[in-house]
């Protein structure tokens, strides 16, 4: 749209075909300008010899750079050119059959006979016809049905797609801002025809095979054939659809071969769902009911058993998201029972009136569908899990949320509805590696609460009891789980569970002027038992508080139990690709550097002294409910001043003779220093000459990182033999330190080849 211009801009996230570490293609592009037109793109096939090659996407957060102009179309108007092609999946053609707009096809994977590997080349006439026959094939289609007089479901699914944007639902869409307001838009012409043709051919083969069974690998292929899966270049494969709980706009996408056994294709769905039956144990059928959590249809003390995996306020939007997959499965299996909504008949989706959810936008008899609705519902459905469940039975409630708050709410609810809550595992059902994980500090595995039903006559218990019990019950269960390999997040909330049967195993717990122990001032105590046993472990006794004179700074603990946290169970912690879906939802900006959410890292500090306020700006950093590390690189100026860690280290290996230069800590510059002594030939300072009036030993041991960031060797052996003379605290940190930043990342690199300078 700039002037003079009228090119087509390719929405291109990444010009990369395959990026493996010996294997790499890409695409280029050219600008051509021919007489009489305007500009277009021209790509070509090439490999790389090094990333800098490849030219950055065209897209990014809405705005498209155009290739010909290097003008910046804004998000406002990419959205209304793509709601005008109803999100713009497809191609558009002339009467000749000539492509004239909509979808372009950049390139086309192919596979060789006798040969390992993936193919690329650039689409041909050939291409582009099979897809323009596809458009008319799903014509033919829907006018079928229009003359057969529309009767049952259009053959396309054309329900409508949840709104994006605002609160609830909403925030993990995007798709209806590109126009596509149907569920049908979100897939191509080619890949509706596949799906319809798979469906509707179900029913051919009732007699040979289970239609429930080829309907779910119907259901697996729709979530490999929209116009929202990615081609993941490291891999050379089409990635799930869901890579996240959500469904974000996709600029380049993938079309699998639906006939194809290779990635997306028919025959790979059959083989998985094929594999998940034959890995199945023979046993009685179950019986499946949609019904209200808070309404069972079971009777008192029916069941030996109650397992649930409750949402989590407006975490994950279930039910919109389970209409991806409703809209074909209704199609394939028409009619039957479980693909309706019991409570509306009107409703052509998945039940939303009484879910568990937080979202404003929705409303439940009257009630919106806030937070107290939701933490009521919970408790309610809680409540009524306790009734169906005989006194001898086990409840077990699944949690995977990194919230303090989703906990207490969880817990508080679970407590109040009679159950005592026995155990805490955490079991590893989350795929390392996937989008959800990567730059954040989700769980990695998912926690099962195990509860138990409270006896009626259940006594009031003692708080003084309580706070005797609590501390040998999280150290025993703290050291069992990381005999387990249980590390960081996941080992801080498996120790809930333990923790909490203390608690919930009376009936209420009192303090001695009878005054009731809510949950939230126990929890408070329980983060306390955790930090100090966590700090024992890794800094020892004094900072845990068994001798305060004798602890590290406030800054030390805050860094250790920041990065104990943040360990990973198992060290599964994967880095990505970098291939997560380019959506423009702000939501999704993520802060740089190793992150907690802030409502952990308060429930820490709090009960340890630590003013996490101080701090923030020094140590940790803090946007939008995150709070993260900041990078020892960031410290510099704040530890050094303006002239750096180089004016340090030139005071330092100066002669005294040529005068001071500035500290290592510029504090210092308006105090007194005795004249620095000299060893084989180097200054060698006293050990107060390298710390400033209030520079800790978490300043000092990051001025020594940046000395040798800086390849500041001979300073930075003269400042730890001066920090040696000074006392044990510098390298008992530097090492607590060095065994707790992840593997492989820059701050681990620097603090263990500055621990190779301190003398043995």
């Amino acid at each position: 749209e700039a002037p003079r211009c009228g090119a087509e801009i390719p929405l291109m996230r990444s010009f990369w075909l395959a990026r493996k570490p010996k294997r790499k293609r890409a695409l280029r592009c050219r600008v051509e300008r021919p007489d009489g037109g305007p500009p277009h793109v021209a790509f070509e096939i090439f490999e790389p010899e090094s990333d800098s090659e490849v030219r950055a996407g065209t897209v990014t957060r809405a705005r498209a750079t155009c290739l010909c102009c290097e003008s910046v179309l804004p998000p406002e108007r990419v959205r209304a050119q793509l709601a005008g092609l109803r999100g713009g999946a497809d191609a558009a053609f002339d009467d000749a059959g000539r492509r004239v707009g909509g979808a372009r096809l950049t390139a086309v994977v192919t596979l060789k006979p006798g040969e390992t590997g993936r193919h690329y080349r650039l689409p041909t006439d050939a291409d582009y016809a099979a897809a323009r026959r596809a458009q008319e094939r799903l014509a033919g289609i829907l006018d079928e049905w229009e003359r057969g007089g529309r009767q049952g479901l259009c053959p396309v699914p054309d329900e409508p797609t949840p709104p994006g944007g605002g609160s609830g639902a909403g925030r993990a869409f995007s798709v209806q801002r590109y126009g596509m307001l149907r569920w049908g838009d979100l897939f191509t012409a080619r890949q509706k025809v596949a799906l319809v043709e798979f469906g509707t051919s179900l029913n051919c083969y009732s007699g040979q095979y289970d239609p429930i069974a080829l309907s779910i690998a119907t259901s697996r292929c729709s979530s490999f054939w929209s116009s929202l899966n990615m081609w993941v270049s490291s891999g050379e494969f089409v990635a799930n659809v869901f890579g996240r709980q959500a469904l974000p706009i996709v600029w380049d996408f993938c079309e699998s071969t639906p006939t194809s056994t290779e990635s997306g294709g028919f025959g790979g769905a059959i083989d998985w769902v094929s594999r998940v039956i034959s890995a199945c144990p023979e046993s009685s059928s179950g019986q499946i009911q949609i019904a209200d959590a808070t309404d069972h249809p079971l009777p008192d003390e029916a069941s030996s058993i109650w397992f649930t995996d409750p949402p989590y306020y407006d975490a994950i939007p279930y039910s919109d998201l389970s209409d991806f997959f409703l809209v074909w499965l209704k199609r394939a299996l028409p009619g039957h029972p479980l693909l309706r909504d019991p409570f509306d008949p009107g409703n052509p989706l998945s039940p939303k009136t009484r879910e568990a959810v937080q979202d404003e936008t929705k409303t439940c008899e009257g009630r919106v569908k806030d937070r107290a609705f939701f933490e009521d519902t919970m408790g309610d459905a809680f409540a009524e899990g306790r009734r169906v469940l005989r006194e001898d039975g086990v409840g077990s409630v699944v949690f995977a949320h990194k919230t303090t708050e989703g906990w207490e709410a969880l817990l508080a609810g679970m407590i109040r509805g009679g159950w005592t809550i026995t155990g805490s595992w955490p079991i590893a059902t989350e795929r390392p590696g996937r989008l959800r994980s990567q730059e954040s500090a989700a769980l990695a595995t998912s926690v099962h609460l195990i509860c138990r039903p409270r006896p009626a006559d259940a006594p009031v218990g003692d708080w003084a009891d309580v706070l005797r019990e609590l501390p040998a019950r999280v150290a025993a269960w703290m050291a069992r789980l990381q005999g387990e390999g249980v590390r960081g997040a996941d080992l801080v909330f498996a120790c809930i569970g333990p923790a909490l049967e203390i608690y919930s195993r009376r009936r209420a717990v009192e303090t001695a002027e009878g005054r009731e122990v809510r949950l939230p001032e126990y929890l408070e105590k329980v983060w306390e038992v955790v930090g100090r046993a966590a700090l024992r472990q890794v800094l020892g006794a004094a900072e845990a508080g068994d001798n305060v004179a004798g602890a590290l700074e406030e800054d030390a603990r805050l860094t250790a139990l920041f990065l104990w946290t943040l360990q990973s169970t198992g060290d599964a912690a994967a880095n990505g690709d970098g291939q997560g879906g380019d959506d423009d939802d702000e939501d999704r900006e993520a802060a740089a550097g190793l992150a907690l959410p802030f409502d952990v890292v308060r429930r820490f500090a709090q009960p340890m002294g630590i003013d996490l306020a101080h701090w923030t700006g020094r140590v940790v950093g803090q946007s939008k409910g995150v709070v993260h590390l900041l990078p020892v690189e960031e410290r510099a100026r704040d530890l050094f001043g303006a002239d750096g860690a180089g004016a340090a280290a030139g005071w330092i290996e100066s002669d005294p003779a040529g005068g001071l230069q500035p500290a290592l800590f510029p504090e210092l510059d308006a105090q007194p220093r005795p004249p620095p002594r000299r060893r084989g030939g180097r200054v060698v300072p006293d050990g107060a000459e390298l710390q400033a009036a209030d520079a800790t030993v978490l300043d000092r041991v990051h001025g020594a990182m940046l000395l040798q960031a800086g390849g500041h060797s001979t300073a930075l052996r003269a400042a730890i033999e001066a920090e040696q003379r000074r006392g044990p605290d510098f390298l008992r940190l530097a090492n607590a330190l060095s065994a707790l930043y992840p593997r492989g990342g820059p701050e681990k690199r620097l603090l263990d080849a500055m621990l190779l300078a301190a003398p043995r």
